[in-house]
């Protein structure tokens, strides 16, 4: 009876190191700092000229204040790879779709305004490489490709030049 148990347990153990040796390691892309810059413009004129880059870049916003200088987009989809990096997945880089948000912080500092760019990002649907058909699980997290930010700021400090 007890080597019955142990070549239960041996055979399970065997079984599962089978499962683990074929698993594909996904390695997670290092997720940057949150964007950090300055724009040499008062606190009014920037924070115009934030709003209307968002509303050119067609960003759905949650939640905008004024007052605390913070505006929050709702969760959009974007392609893998154009403002989300979704990491590897068995040394092939993930494809797919994307879930993004951004918060936009904005603080005066004296005749410039101080801006902050943080971001959360996750796979929505996503393939190893170019094959195969996307795939909604397991959900991966994602970390910012920085192109957002800088296309954002680019049409922040076009604006207040105006």
């Amino acid at each position: 009876m007890a080597s019955t148990i142990t070549s239960r347990t041996l055979l399970s153990a065997a079984a599962l190191l089978a499962l683990a040796a074929c698993a594909r390691v996904h390695i997670s892309p290092l997720s940057p700092p949150p964007f950090r810059t300055e724009v040499a413009a008062g606190y009014d004129v920037t924070w115009t000229a934030i709003i209307r880059a968002l509303a050119q870049q067609n960003v759905p916003l949650r939640a905008v204040a004024r007052d605390s200088g913070v505006v929050a987009s709702d969760e959009f989809v974007s392609p893998i790879n154009l403002y989300a990096d979704c990491g590897q997945l068995g040394g092939d880089q993930l494809e797919g779709e994307a879930v993004v948000s951004f918060t936009v912080f904005a603080e005066s500092n004296g005749r410039a305004t101080r801006i902050q760019v943080n971001s959360k990002m996750r796979t929505q649907a996503h393939r190893r490489g170019n094959s195969g058909k996307l795939r909604p699980v397991p959900v991966f997290q994602c970390a910012s490709t920085g192109r957002f930010e800088a296309n954002l700021l680019d049409a922040v400090r076009e604006f207040v030049k105006e």
